[in-house]
């Protein structure tokens, strides 16, 4: 109750913290009085953070305000982005990457470390609002495929075993180093190995 309490003061009312606010006012002065609408993205990152990691609708309309926008173009701006939610998240955010870079090296088992571990599939959230697992488009990093997004960070290069020992990481509150997993700096497999390692593992 507690928890839906402070959800619903969030979604009927909203107001920038002085910090955000000059934040805010950095940003719009990199741009013409006439063109503060191109600031829309960042202001909503900053908009999102101060609601704990999503945007109800009173932080879209503040938005608004800063940036002579209507409401509802602001609104459509922010559900075109995956980097933008909608909906309240958990206090770990996991942001599987799901295309095929990250599925060719195995983002299908981490998903299902994820499950066994949280009991949640995307779009879900775990009961004690810990977790939210979000499925989403390419990271931006193949390279250390499979990718794991955790609210700002990125893990790299995990598996079944290695994404237990992250969300045991993360419920203990003591995160693990961001970055790959096994510390590997380098470029990756090669694509030919990558691809022996899929059809083996299809067939077994």
């Amino acid at each position: 109750m507690k928890s839906d309490h402070k959800k619903l003061n969030k979604e009927n009312f909203f107001k920038f913290s002085v910090s955000a606010e000059k934040k805010i006012k950095h940003i719009l002065s990199k741009y013409p009085d006439n063109r503060k609408a191109s600031a829309v993205l960042p202001i909503l990152d900053i908009a999102q953070r101060e609601s704990g990691g999503w945007l109800p609708i009173k932080a879209i309309e503040e938005v608004a305000k800063y940036v002579d926008l209507a409401k509802i173009r602001v609104l459509e701006i922010a559900s075109f982005y995956s980097m933008y939610n909608l909906k309240p998240v958990g206090k770990w955010h996991l942001q599987i990457c799901q295309t095929t870079p990250c599925w060719l090296c195995g983002s299908e088992d981490v998903l299902k470390a994820i499950f066994d571990e949280l009991k949640i599939k995307p779009n879900e959230s775990t009961v004690d609002e810990l977790f939210t697992l979000t499925a989403v488009e390419c990271l931006g990093a193949c390279v250390n495929a499979p990718i794991l997004q955790v609210n700002d960070d990125y893990y790299e290069d995990l598996d079944y075993k290695t994404t237990v020992k992250l969300l045991n990481s993360f419920k203990k509150n003591k995160p693990a180093k961001v970055g790959s997993v096994k510390g590997r700096t380098s470029e990756a497999e090669k694509g030919s190995k990558v691809l022996e390692k899929q059809r083996v593992k299809r067939h077994a």
